[in-house]
């Protein structure tokens, strides 16, 4: 199977232009011969509609995520920890746009599509399925997370060392997340997906959060199964919070990147990460310019407000996140940047976001170029895919092993 990929229209010419790499020991181009091996740590997969109406039990079928028609034939989300009814607007999508819209459907038509983009492999999160989380019940949460994990381990599980879904848990249930969490490990699941906070809904001082004693068995059991945590952005509370002028922007900005940091926080601040010293934990599609600001404030709050802090730590809350922390980006020039000076550039990686019009897909070579030119050989392979392979334990093919850092990250993952 080929992916045709369609010249970009007006909307999308930008993605195309690039300084190019002519000078680089290696190339992000897809049919290049010293081609750098590549990870792709946020990907989507793209759900049956009726993937929860079929398999969830009568109980939960009033309260599924999903889309209602109102009187006038207009559209409406129905999702129970939204505002509701929030309008859908019919968006006639062209070209590339349409292309990615209807991109991803079948494992065969990814693979073709990841290949296409000069991508080896790629971390696959929920797409519908994000809303798993948009409920204050703990419970519902669970029984949607564990039909979802069925069937993503139904579709991506035979192409397990470059389709990797993450396994999607349900905090809050604890003792059913623990179980679902080993029998996840079992299946073969490579990476979980928790929640940016284990209870839906605004900032509460007297809500569950991650900071807190009561989920010690929840890190003590990822511990144990050895996988990995991963947070993806817009799973904490509604980001559609912003409403009129400009609220696009700053909702997917403030209401969805940013709040992207607490969980990173309450870990790398609460003793969790010290306690748990196997623990790897990161932030997914919220960038990584944030990174350097906030392990240094949280820094800053440790020393200066010594008599307020509590517990004591061996290291600094920036220490336990460079130790074990991770952050993915699309095109973050600014984090980049910075990715050197802070010594970074183990914590960081790259993804495509595919099929998401916020990605770079199909057109990631031209994007890392115009990105990552500032960086050195050895910065650029660990960003683009040798981090991602050491920290979820994905097999590096032979073709790029005569390269000796893939070939040391090879040896490490064996």
């Amino acid at each position: 199977m080929t992916t045709v990929i369609p010249a970009p229209d007006a909307n999308n010419e930008w993605r195309l232009s690039t300084p190019g790499s002519v000078d680089w020991e290696r190339s992000p181009r897809p049919d290049a011969a010293d081609k750098y091996f590549m990870v792709s740590t946020d990907g989507h997969a793209q759900e049956p509609k009726d993937l929860w109406a079929t398999r969830m039990d009568d109980q939960y079928q009033d309260r599924l995520p999903g889309v209602i028609i109102g009187m006038k034939g207009q559209k409406f989300q129905k999702t129970e920890g939204f505002r509701n009814p929030l309008k859908l607007n019919d968006i006639k999508f062209e070209g590339q746009d349409l292309l990615r819209n209807k991109a991803g459907y079948t494992p065969e038509g990814r693979l073709a599509d990841l290949a296409a983009d000069g991508t080896d492999a790629e971390i696959i999160f929920p797409n519908k399925g994000l809303t798993m989380w948009a409920t204050s019940d703990p419970d519902f949460s669970h029984a949607m997370c564990s039909v979802y994990n069925d069937w993503a381990w139904e579709t991506f599980g035979p192409h397990g060392d470059q389709l990797i879904p993450m396994a999607c848990i349900a905090p809050a249930a604890l003792e059913d997340a623990i179980a679902e969490i080993q029998r996840c490990a079992e299946l073969g699941f490579k990476g979980l997906q928790l929640p940016s906070k284990p209870i839906w809904g605004p900032p509460d001082h007297e809500a569950l959060n991650y900071n807190l004693k009561e989920f010690d068995p929840l890190w003590a059991a990822i511990c144990e199964v050895d996988l990995p945590v991963t947070f993806h952005i817009s799973t904490g509370r509604d980001p559609r919070t912003s409403r009129s002028r400009g609220g696009a922007v700053i909702n997917y900005a403030v209401h969805s990147l940013a709040q992207n940091i607490e969980p990173i926080a309450n870990l790398c601040a609460s003793g969790v990460a010290e306690q748990f010293p196997n623990l790897r934990f990161g932030s997914v599609e919220a960038g990584i310019g944030w990174v350097p600001w906030a392990i240094q404030a949280m820094d800053e709050a440790y020393l200066k407000h010594h008599w307020a802090v509590r517990p004591k730590l061996d290291l600094l809350p920036s220490e336990y996140f460079k130790r074990q922390g991770f952050a993915t980006f699309q095109e973050d020039a600014a984090g980049l940047d910075l990715a050197l000076r802070h010594d970074l550039v183990q914590n960081f990686m790259w993804a495509n976001d595919y099929p998401h019009h916020e990605g770079s897909w199909p057109h990631s070579a031209e994007a890392i170029e115009r990105t990552m030119g500032e960086l050195d050989d050895l910065s650029r392979a660990r960003i683009l895919g040798l981090n991602a392979a050491e920290v979820f334990k994905i097999p590096i093919p032979e073709r790029y092993l005569n390269f000796d850092d893939a070939k040391t990250s090879a040896e490490k993952i064996s």
